[in-house]
This record gives structure tokens, C-alpha cells and sequence, in this order.
């Protein structure tokens, strides 16, 4: 039987570098998209530093996260982590880094839109329960069932005996989240007024996050202080035991991100699962194949 041959040529090796570099570029590339202070200064020498640190740490970060994600499935756990914030406080920056480099079908995203009619004549929490994990699974919820102490209070979306039963309920709803096996972390995201004011303004005046500004992350920059309120008093009264809260502080995203990522690494105690070493098989190579060639009019064109 024929050995494969794993050997690297310097070619293959090339290939494997520009690869990495790529994963790097991917990152760079949201860094970017997130219009950060650094794209629009020139770097300070110990700006430079700053963002190798970033990177560095990230990368390792997420190296941890794929340990983390292989434990999962092993050992069939179920995960659940909820962000939650204020408009632009940085929960959808750090939910992509956690997973950009993770398998989908085992860590997924909720961001659930506005209810319809139907749902609305639900229990409240029915059209999140179908969300939940299975075993072997990580659900991270871009914002959850908190929108009812959050959203909902603040522009008259429930009214106060709705309001006050969701008090009653999520305590116990998470209780039995817990009981049946499913861990629970649970994120709020920590900006100042002036930080949220600066993100805002740079979502109206950059064309490409234009669409991440909706009527009602307006009106929630005027009802500042209500919102503030009903964090308040949704921390107090939802922060158990079997589901506390952890607040990120959050001004600046980047830090954000590498503590969160840190802190929910250190939520599990998970360990690196064994695998088989891959073996790369020989490929099979038959006298009487031909490879057909495709039209010309079928082939995109290359104006890269």
C-alpha cells in the first residue's frame, strides 16, 4: 500500500504561510470595518505595539476558543451566552471573533428580529426556547429574552403586569435552564454616553453602517437615562446564582473583546481533546480520466 506522502515542499510551505497571513488579513479587515481611531491617524510607534499585542493575543484567544468548542462536543455540553448592551456597545465585534473561526454547525448565533403577530400571543420566552442547544452545541444570543426589561420597557413595547411577570418568571426559567444541564453566561456590554455618541455619529456619516441605525436606536439615544434605569433594574433583579451577570467594560472594543473572549474561557474547564493524526490519503489516478474544460462564458471574469 502506498504511503502518502505529508512531506512540504517549499512551495506547499509558501502556500501554508500565505494562508496564515490571510486569517490575519481577516482580521484586519474587520478591524477596518469597525472604523477604529487607528484607520484614521497616522500609527504612533506604540499604537503599533498595541495592535501586534491585539492580533497576538486574539489569534491565541481563538486558538483557545477551538480547544474549547472540540470539549464541547466531546463531552456533549450545552452552551448558552447572552449579550446584551446598549446600541453600539460592541456585542456583535465580539460575537464575530469568538466565532470566525469555529465550525457554525457547532456554534451558532440568535439575533432574533421584533416578534411578529403570532409570537406576540406566545408565552413570552417559546420563540427563544426553540433556539436552545442540543448537545454538543454553543448558542450565542445577539441580544435575548431581556429585551422585555430592556427595549420593551422603555418605549411601551409591554405593559406593567407583563413587565413585572417577566420578573417572576426568568429567575425561574433560568433556574430550570440550569437544572437541566445548559450553562448559562450571561454578558452585558458597559459604554459611556460619550462613547455611544461618537459610535452613532460614526454610523451616520459612514455609508457602509448607515443600515445599522434604525428609528429606535435613535430614540434610544434621547431616552439615555431611562435605559440606564431599566439596566439597573434588570441587573438587580435577574442576577442569580445559576445565571449571573458579568459587565464588560467596553469604551474601548478591542480590549473589550480579548477580556470577554478571556473571560468566558475561564467559565469551563475544558481541556484539549485528542485527536487521530490526519493522514492525507494518495490520490487515486486512473489512465482513462480526462478533465473536461469549462466554456469561456461560464468563468468570472478576472479583473483582480
Amino acid at each position: 500500500m502506498t504511503q502518502p506522502d505529508t512531506a512540504l515542499d517549499d512551495e506547499q510551505i509558501r502556500r501554508l504561510r500565505e494562508d496564515i497571513l490571510d486569517s490575519i488579513d481577516e482580521e484586519l479587515e474587520m478591524s477596518f470595518e469597525d472604523g477604529s481611531d487607528e484607520n484614521a491617524h497616522p500609527l504612533h510607534a506604540q499604537d503599533k505595539v498595541n495592535r501586534a499585542v491585539y492580533f497576538r493575543e486574539l489569534l491565541r484567544l481563538q486558538g483557545e476558543l477551538v480547544k474549547l468548542q472540540d470539549w464541547v462536543v466531546a463531552t456533549r455540553q450545552r452552551v448558552v451566552i447572552l449579550f446584551e448592551g446598549r446600541d453600539a456597545a460592541g456585542k456583535g465585534g465580539v460575537i464575530k471573533r469568538i466565532t470566525q473561526r469555529l465550525n457554525p454547525r457547532v456554534c451558532r448565533v440568535a439575533a432574533l428580529p421584533a416578534p411578529n403577530d403570532r409570537e406576540r400571543t406566545q408565552w413570552y420566552f417559546q420563540r427563544y426556547v426553540a433556539h436552545l442547544p442540543a448537545a454538543g452545541e454553543i448558542v450565542l444570543f445577539d441580544r435575548s429574552w431581556y429585551n422585555r426589561a430592556g427595549v420593551e420597557r422603555v418605549m411601551g413595547f409591554c405593559n406593567d403586569d407583563e413587565y413585572e411577570e417577566f420578573f417572576r418568571t426568568v429567575p425561574e426559567f433560568e433556574k430550570m435552564l440550569a437544572r437541566s444541564g445548559i450553562t448559562l453566561i450571561k454578558y452585558w456590554f458597559s459604554i459611556t454616553d460619550d462613547e455611544q455618541h461618537a459610535r452613532f455619529l460614526g454610523r451616520i456619516h459612514d455609508p457602509l453602517k448607515q443600515w445599522k441605525l434604525s428609528p429606535m436606536d435613535l430614540e434610544s439615544r434621547r431616552r439615555w437615562e431611562d435605559y440606564t434605569r431599566a439596566k439597573e433594574t434588570m441587573i438587580e433583579r435577574t442576577h442569580i446564582p445559576e445565571a449571573p451577570w458579568w459587565v464588560v467594560q467596553a469604551v474601548d472594543k478591542k480590549r473589550a473583546r480579548l477580556n470577554c473572549i478571556d473571560h468566558l474561557l475561564g467559565q469551563f474547564s475544558y481541556h484539549e481533546i485528542a485527536h487521530d493524526e490526519v493522514q492525507m490519503p494518495a490520490r487515486v489516478r486512473n489512465p482513462d480520466y480526462i478533465r473536461h474544460p469549462v466554456p469561456d462564458d461560464m468563468v468570472v471574469p478576472e479583473k483582480y
